[in-house]
């Protein structure tokens, strides 16, 4: 019996892919794998029993991955489930910034009581004019799961499109229109565009990537966008653009006390995601990942273990072993089935960062007893009797 707890409401529609032999459990410690959306985990104790957490979402920023990678705990995300809701909340954020909607509404609403509002609607609604998408420039820094799909739309707005992605999959590649101008400076997004959008993940290296020496490379009245991640983007350095006039809007889906409420930005409560099909979406993918991994040692979409798929096993046995990713490991293991006269009919080995995943299907059942021996192999993390 597989045992799962959710730390976080999932949608229904995904926990009912669980099959009879998953059942759901109160207690934290008793649970093999955890179900999160943005529930704080850094904190939280979990037992040796965890082999797996899957995050309902992309952002991991939750979650201690370095400490579950030691452990050999295995997370997953979603991405990709969630990204037609942020794109058409990117679209709706550019409208919002170019044309004072909001604006306009407030003053609707401030003047309700008015029995003339309509006739006095239009000698203020010069008030709120904006200007189009069409014909504008946009830099999309990130061309993956969100950015491309926001990219091939604001093409299909009239917009003039410029892509930067030093990482673009060539799958990415194939899903973009061919008429997105793909650039290799950052510099031509900065000193091009009209509007200026950020689609990448949070990394050490991706922090402030839009930062004072950047907005100072931008055209006066650019309108900035992000949908990623709120330290992305300096933003004390943005409300100082504002300011000053160089930024004619800051849009961002990442309230926070430097930000909310300030002139010239317009700030959503994270409701990127916050639809009912990217929350059907993300639980059904994370749901799905979960019980890839429990029943066949499949490792996809992990952000702390390299991906291994072998999918189904038709042999006797399967092992997943976690390791320290140095050399030798795999003739160490090899070398206990050979000496067990035991025979290895498929195997992978995949490693990412400090580990490496090696799964072996094999014409013997594994015992618990040989699972330990291969435990107490130096720069062994963990290892799982799959089958």
């Amino acid at each position: 019996m597989f045992t799962y707890h959710c730390l976080n409401p999932i949608a229904e529609i995904g926990l009912s892919r669980f099959t009879a032999a998953y059942q759901k459990v109160d207690d934290i410690a008793a649970a093999k794998g955890i179900l999160v959306r943005s529930a704080a985990m850094h904190e939280l104790a979990v037992s040796d029993n965890l082999l797996a957490v899957a995050r309902a979402g992309a952002g991991v920023n939750n979650i201690p991955l370095a400490k579950y990678a030691e452990r050999g705990i295995v997370v997953f995300n979603t991405p990709g489930a969630n990204a037609n809701g942020v794109k058409e909340l990117v679209i709706a954020g550019m409208l919002l910034a170019s044309r004072d909607i909001v604006g306009g509404i407030n003053w609707a609403y401030a003047n309700k009581d008015d029995a003339d509002i309509a006739k006095t609607a239009e000698k203020a609604k010069g008030k709120f004019a904006g200007t189009e998408l069409q014909d504008k420039k946009i830099g999309i820094i990130g061309l993956g799961a969100i950015g491309g799909p926001v990219a091939n739309l604001a093409r299909n707005l009239g917009m003039e499109v410029y892509g930067y992605d030093p990482y673009l999959s060539v799958d990415g590649a194939w899903n973009l229109r061919h008429d997105i101008k793909h650039v290799t400076d950052l510099n031509v997004i900065f000193e091009e565009c009209d509007f200026i959008t950020i689609h990448v993940p949070l990394t050490d290296e991706s922090k402030n990537t839009i930062d004072k020496e950047a907005i100072a490379k931008m055209k006066e009245g650019v309108i900035i966008l992000n949908f990623s991640r709120d330290l992305l983007v300096n933003e004390a350095a943005v409300i100082e653009g504002i300011e000053a006039g160089k930024i004619r809007r800051y849009v961002t889906d990442f309230p926070n006390s430097t930000i909310a409420g300030q002139e010239g930005c317009i700030v959503i409560p994270h409701l990127g995601a916050s639809t009912e099909e990217s929350e059907d979406n993300c639980a059904k993918m994370a749901v799905k990942e979960m019980m890839n991994y429990l029943e066949n040692g499949n490792i996809i979409n992990s952000v702390n273990f390299p991906e291994v798929d072998m999918g189904v096993c038709r042999q006797k046995g399967r092992i997943s072993i976690i390791h320290a990713n140095k050399a030798n490991m795999i003739t160490k293991f090899t070398a206990f089935f050979g000496d067990q006269g035991i025979n290895i009919t498929d195997m992978m080995n995949k490693s990412k960062g400090e580990y490496g995943v090696t799964m072996f299907d094999i014409e013997a059942e594994t015992t618990p007893d040989a699972s330990k021996k291969l435990e107490a192999i130096p720069g062994v993390v963990r290892v799982r009797i799959v089958k």
